[in-house]
């Protein structure tokens, strides 16, 4: 599945620069576009020689505009992975912007390595949860008397609630059994979950 076709979209232009000089010079990434904002990468879109398989998103907190291409981004690229990166670990933000069709999230200070894991795990089918996310997943998909039956497998829901009761992604696996593959698989399922609108819960803020 190597290399990677990666499109980076980031308003900084020094971390712009940044991130291509590193990751665009990895084995296991082809970098195809790298755009100030969504819009540029949207309207440059046609003309790149071959449609992105991973994208990487800057999104500002006090930004929503990132926020509201996701859907259209999706909807250009319904078999790519969107990956968002935010300054703040904001997880009122990170839960609308995986309802909106993010594949998985990082942070601003992640070292270059452990963004390099990250975003290759999720290309290969994998992603992480934060406990403070997990909670608002929990709320989510919270059956209701007059709704459908749980939305959420329970492997899926026995991971999720592990991660809220506080324990690592390593613990979550020796907890119930699984490869840690097997977990951020079952993670990447719930986020694809979210995005298809199974819960009648809108996109909005959901009490701590």
């Amino acid at each position: 599945m190597f290399p990677v076709r990666l499109a980076l979209i980031e308003d900084d232009p020094e971390m712009r620069e940044l991130l291509h000089g590193y990751l665009c010079h990895q084995p296991e990434f082809d970098c195809v576009a790298a755009a100030p904002s969504a819009e540029c990468f949207l309207a440059d879109l046609p003309g790149l020689p071959a449609a992105p398989q991973l994208l990487l998103l800057d999104v500002q907190r006090l930004d929503l505009s990132s926020l509201e291409a996701l859907p259209l981004l999706r909807q250009q690229l319904p078999k790519a992975d969107i990956v968002l990166q935010t300054l703040f670990d904001d997880a009122d933000l990170i839960y609308q912007a995986l309802c909106r069709g993010a594949s998985g999230y990082l942070l601003k200070n992640t070292p270059l390595a452990d963004l390099k894991a990250t975003v290759l795990e999720v290309a290969q089918g994998g992603a992480s949860m934060s406990r403070a996310v997990a909670r608002k997943v929990l709320a989510h998909f919270e059956p209701r008397p007059a709704g459908p039956p749980d939305l959420l497998a329970p492997p899926e829901r026995a991971v999720v609630q592990s991660i809220v009761d506080g324990l690592g992604d390593q613990q979550v696996a020796a907890r119930l059994g699984f490869s840690l593959e097997t977990v951020h698989i079952h993670v990447k399922s719930i986020y694809k979950k979210m995005e298809a609108g199974l819960s009648t819960e809108p996109v909005s803020r959901i009490p701590q």
